[in-house]
């Protein structure tokens, strides 16, 4: 469904310093940098994001920060946003959610239980932290897959090819004595 020119697109929207909190990789990284967590969660998303066509939105909390007018910008085909002050990753999810209507396909990854209720009663779908961690797992798997299926048939491709090759230096050898 996602990236597909006909239906409609499909969106994810990611509660970032949520699921920094629940992954354990990234716990390990939040705990010697905020930054370097935030920027693995980045890189894990825009791979993700390339595997599955997938509209991803990542959404972190800055609304304690104090004259802060929010920020928005692109990584890796991805949209990065950090919220103004006083607006929470919930209240932009939730505002967006609204804006877009019901006529899109929208998922909320967050393990915020009264967010994935508010996301329910708005049109979108909830995963938690640990359901977009297993679907980013499968996706991963399933290229790999996809990766050795080819790598299967390049190599019967090219095991014909020295086939071929090999009766036809027989055929000119046998043409030269």
């Amino acid at each position: 469904m996602a990236r597909s020119k006909s239906g409609p697109k499909e969106y994810l929207f990611v509660d970032g310093y949520n699921i920094i909190n629940a992954w354990d990789q990234l716990i390990e990284k939040r705990k010697a940098s905020l930054e370097e967590a935030r920027e693995a969660l980045l890189e894990i998303l825009a791979e993700y994001y390339h595997l599955t066509g997938i509209e991803i939105v990542v959404v972190f909390d800055a609304h304690l920060v104090k004259g802060n007018s929010g920020q928005e910008y692109e990584y890796k085909g991805i949209r990065v946003v950090f919220t103004k002050e006083n607006e929470t990753a919930d209240n932009y999810i939730e505002r967006t959610l609204d804006a877009l209507g019901k006529i899109k396909k929208i998922r909320v990854a967050t393990s915020d239980f009264l967010e994935q209720q508010i996301v329910l009663s708005r049109g979108g779908t909830r995963i938690s932290a640990r359901e977009l961690e297993m679907e980013i797992l499968n996706a991963r798997q399933r290229m790999k897959q996809k990766k050795e299926a080819i790598n299967v048939k390049n190599d019967l491709f090219l095991t014909r090819l020295d086939e071929a090759l090999l009766e036809k230096l027989v055929k000119w050898k046998k043409t030269k004595e």
